[in-house]
């Protein structure tokens, strides 16, 4: 079963040692994502993680305090990617439709496989799930500041704080109605289109 990952790939002004660390990061995010799948998350421990990555479980305490800080780290990492493609966003877009297709473009990136991999992680456990809306709160207000980097006019912040808690309710019930889904799956991206073009349709 294929997994969810973190990007790859050494930046130009990346040192040897920061790529050793990068490297050795994705290597525990990949053995530890891997045992989850295989053995359960409740099941796989610390060691048997630092064990298939090939460290010590000291070293495993200098990248991360838990296996939910792992988890969590993935969706951090995919939350980075969607901000980054926003701030290349032209100015004179909407911003809702600008969140909308960056967003939409980001879910897509993910096969249903994957998706249903993280979200079945996602599900097993009660503190990533408390930690899952703890994210999200701090997520609206990434979003927000990074659609006011984009937008940059003071006047349009109120406008631009409402778009960010409506993309990130959006987001919650898109993954919720997703996963409550028991036959054959339709793409989270179309759910999350769906959910603001009925929201639109509304206002």
């Amino acid at each position: 079963m294929s997994k969810p990952s973190l990007p790859s790939g050494r930046t130009p002004a990346e040192g040897v040692r920061e790529q050793k660390r990068r490297e050795t990061h994705q290597r525990i995010v990949d053995a530890a994502l891997s045992l989850f799948l295989a053995n359960g998350y409740q099941a796989t421990t610390l060691d048997a993680i630092a064990a298939k990555a090939g460290i010590s479980r000291r070293t495993f305490f200098s990248y991360f305090k838990s296996k939910d800080d792992i988890v969590m780290s993935v969706m951090d990492a995919g939350w980075a990617s969607m901000c980054a493609d926003l701030l290349k966003t032209s100015p004179d877009e909407q911003p809702l439709d600008a969140v909308r297709d960056v967003m939409a473009k980001q879910m897509s990136r993910y096969t249903t496989e994957e998706m249903t991999s993280l979200d079945n992680l996602m599900r097993s456990s009660e503190s990533l799930l408390a930690r899952k809306q703890i994210f999200y709160a701090e997520q609206e207000q990434a979003l927000f500041a990074t659609l006011c980097e984009v937008w940059r006019q003071p006047e349009r912040q109120v406008a631009l704080r409402m778009v960010a808690i409506i993309c990130i309710g959006a987001m919650k019930l898109t993954t919720q109605a997703w996963g409550n889904q028991s036959r054959q799956r339709k793409p989270m991206a179309d759910i999350f289109c769906e959910a603001l073009a009925s929201l639109k349709s509304e206002v």
